[in-house]
């Protein structure tokens, strides 16, 4: 299943190289150029790409990156906006620390004081012990698969809906009905903000139609927080991993090079989005790994787990 065009990884400029009587680098600018790489990471853009968006210079970006530029408030603002991300997010507020943070934040985002109040109540009751469970009987049924391209999400999706007699949705194909055009196309004519809102209205379709469903996602929903939230809400999740070299090898024996296209350090930025996305994978309900296994015994043992889920025998 293809991705995003912002996963097509190129080479990108050195690191700035480091003179021996330079300056210590400032710990707050190291801090806030690991944020850079993690979020551009997260979302699988290559430096180009972002200094493209933001309108700033690859050298300009390569140096905040690594700590040696002291970016002016605008030029952080504009790179926030590429990486589609709240500037304290970039900064590192306390509520961007972690993903459970994040989309706590997104729920909470834009409601009245009427609704936060109600919201700090129950979160006060949870705490305390007293909140009623959560009767997640609705979302059972609908079964998604995340995790990067080439950990089987189609393949093994399209398997255990036959087997469970669900629909089987491949989402980015849901998202260019949409669109009327290609997912390439999508970022290349509108750009990221334009695509995660044919996400969103793909992602709300489904749930809406289909009360039992198993959804192959694009490998980059996790990045954003409300269609993430949308997804763990209303499906039982299962994150498919696999080892990269797996990831890279799959999707190359099905005729995708955009993963090593023109790039030496392909492994390298596989292994960064993975870093970048795996927090957010982890919150899934089911962790299954398909490497090592052939695609007849991966069905079967993805097959034990989510019928177990669902109390299918």
């Amino acid at each position: 299943m293809k991705e995003p065009a912002t996963l097509d990884l190129a080479p990108e400029a050195t690191p700035p190289s480091a003179e021996a009587d330079e300056p210590p680098r400032h710990p707050f600018l190291v801090a806030l150029g690991e944020r850079v790489r993690t979020l551009r990471s997260r979302r699988g853009m290559t430096r180009k790409a972002v200094a493209l968006a933001a309108d700033v210079s690859e050298r300009h970006l390569a140096n905040l990156e690594y700590g040696t530029g002291n970016a002016s408030i605008l030029v952080l603002l504009q790179v926030a906006q590429a990486l589609q991300c709240s500037l304290t997010e970039l900064l590192g507020d306390v509520t961007t620390s972690s993903p459970e943070w994040l989309l706590i934040r997104e729920l909470l985002e834009k409601r009245n004081e009427a609704d936060l109040r109600r919201v700090r109540v129950a979160i006060g009751g949870l705490l305390d012990g007293h909140a009623a469970p959560v009767n997640d009987a609705g979302r059972q049924a609908r079964i998604a698969l995340i995790g990067l391209r080439g950990a089987g999400k189609s393949t093994l999706g399209q398997r255990l809906a036959d087997d469970l007699g669900y629909a089987f949705i491949e989402l980015s194909r849901e998202i260019e009905k949409f669109a009327g055009c290609s997912i390439n196309e999508i970022h290349a004519l509108y750009g990221t903000p334009a695509y995660r809102r044919y996400e969103r209205r793909a992602l709300e379709e489904a749930i809406q139609i289909y009360p039992e469903v198993v959804i192959a996602t694009p490998g980059g929903l996790v990045s954003d927080a409300a269609n993430f939230n949308l997804l763990l809400t209303h499906c039982t999740t299962v994150w498919l991993q696999a080892d990269p070299a797996d990831h890279m090898g799959r999707v190359a024996a099905q005729g995708d090079m955009r993963p090593m296209a023109a790039s030496r350090e392909a492994m390298e930025d596989l292994k960064r989005i993975l870093a970048g996305r795996s927090a957010f994978y982890s919150k899934a309900d089911l962790h299954f790994n398909t490497s090592g296994q052939s695609v007849d015994d991966a069905f079967d043992a993805l097959r034990t787990q989510v019928r177990e889920v669902l109390g299918i025998l």
